[in-house]
């Protein structure tokens, strides 16, 4: 289970992934927290209702999941850029229900540090952090519901190193943005950090095919289009992770799979 911010986060996150286990009958699903209500539209000169765009969006990231194979998309509800003013505990119950219905073993979110500071990603970083936790006790109760706990058996934050995020930005535009009269941009893992390398190489017409399911956002990846199959390739070849807790498997190996330890 992918448990992201917005429309999009799931194919450049980790659409390679997704793709991957999916092709090889592993059962994926994806928890989006917004639908993208304050992203860009086409071009800067059109500004739909918050609305509008949420459900324009929301197609968008239908039509990618069924590119990618995920077999259930489900949202939060919350709007985009206010996810990290939400109700913590409203905002970690709504995560649990989702783990406990579906059960997973791996569950992918993004890092601590929101790849590039975004304070979504950050906030659902800390809630599905929290929500794993949650959704293992006896002693957390959701009101109205009786799903059993479900210990989560592995938690992955997505971990971009230097050399990633530099082909990332060549290839899309400069990630800043300023938050709090400060300015946050992309910030890598240094790569001895990174736990897990997946290889998505066969994947990567996939994955791009996914993005372009994002229209209303293609003007940033305009860049994109114009890239030989070896550069795309290089972009969506291999994505890693950060493994944050498992219950089945340890030590500074690098891993190739997710499911390492659960085989």
């Amino acid at each position: 289970m992918c448990i992201l911010a917005h429309p999009d986060d799931e194919s450049l996150g980790a659409g390679g992934t997704l793709a991957k286990y999916a092709d090889e009958g592993v059962e994926t699903y994806l928890v989006t927290a917004t639908r993208g209500e304050r992203g860009r539209f086409y071009d800067h000169d059109q500004h739909p209702p918050l609305d509008e765009v949420g459900r324009v969006r929301e197609r968008e990231l239908r039509a990618a999941a069924t590119v990618l194979g995920i077999k259930e998309v489900s949202f939060l509800d919350y709007t985009d850029r206010d996810l990290d003013e939400a109700d913590a505990v409203e905002a970690i119950g709504r995560i649990v229900t989702h783990l406990r219905r579906v059960r997973p073993h791996v569950v992918i979110t993004f890092g601590p540090e929101g790849g590039y500071g975004h304070p979504d990603h950050i906030a659902i970083s800390q809630f599905t952090s929290a929500a794993v936790v949650g959704a293992a006790s006896a002693d957390y109760a959701i009101d109205g519901s009786d799903l059993a706990p479900h210990p989560v058996s592995k938690l992955y934050y997505m971990a971009w190193d230097h050399a990633t995020w530099e082909a990332y930005q060549a290839a899309f535009r400069d990630l800043k943005q300023v938050v709090d009269d400060e300015e946050r941009r992309a910030t890598p893992w240094p790569s001895w950090a990174l736990t897990t390398r997946i290889d998505t190489r066969r994947y990567w017409e996939t994955t791009w095919k996914a993005i372009q399911c994002h229209e209303t956002q293609l003007t940033i990846y305009e860049k994109l289009a114009g890239l030989s199959d070896e550069h795309h390739a290089g972009l969506w070849g291999s994505q890693t992770f950060y493994r944050v807790h498992s219950l089945v498997n340890g030590g500074r190996q690098k891993e190739t799979d997710l499911f390492a330890g659960l085989r």
